[in-house]
């Protein structure tokens, strides 16, 4: 079976429920990032169930997901994963309604060998979960350096 090079267009993907408070913020910055970058980024949103978030990344060089996570840790921390040399805590998205989520879908495609060539994973610490609650502020205050750490990837 011949296999084609990865595309080397970097893929972002915003990940979340847009009407569950902090969950919303992986979709939040997505959209922010589309009005700041040019043709040679994708970017889409999805709502983080596994096998969608598989199916995305196929044949990518460059995937950066961003979504919220609940760790315990203070509201706004980050986290940085590269998928491609550590394991991702799955406890950090177990608030998710997906029983196959993120870091689920990492852990197979690293066992089929169908992980893309390079793929980061951002994470902010949600504190409100709820149906229908705004991004709370230091979830807010997060996205923001999230952002410009994605800018300083794609355009080193």
């Amino acid at each position: 079976m011949k296999t084609s090079a990865p595309d080397k267009t970097p893929l972002i993907i915003g990940a979340g429920n847009p009407w569950r408070g902090d969950d919303a913020i992986g979709r939040e910055i997505a959209r922010r990032l589309a009005e700041k970058t040019n043709d040679r980024t994708r970017i889409i949103e999805l709502s983080g169930e596994g096998t969608e978030l598989m199916q995305a990344w196929e044949g990518a060089g460059l995937v950066i997901v961003i979504d919220a996570v609940a760790s315990g840790s203070a509201p706004g921390t980050i986290f940085r994963f590269d998928a491609g040399t550590e394991k991702i805590p799955a406890r950090f998205f177990s608030y998710s309604s997906h029983a196959f989520g993120l870091a689920e879908a990492i852990e197979l495609a690293r066992t089929l060998g169908r992980l893309p060539e390079r793929l980061l994973v951002f994470g902010i610490e949600g504190s409100d979960f709820a149906h229908g609650a705004p991004v709370s502020a230091p979830v807010r205050e997060a996205a923001e350096q999230v952002m410009a750490e994605i800018c300083d990837l794609i355009y080193e």
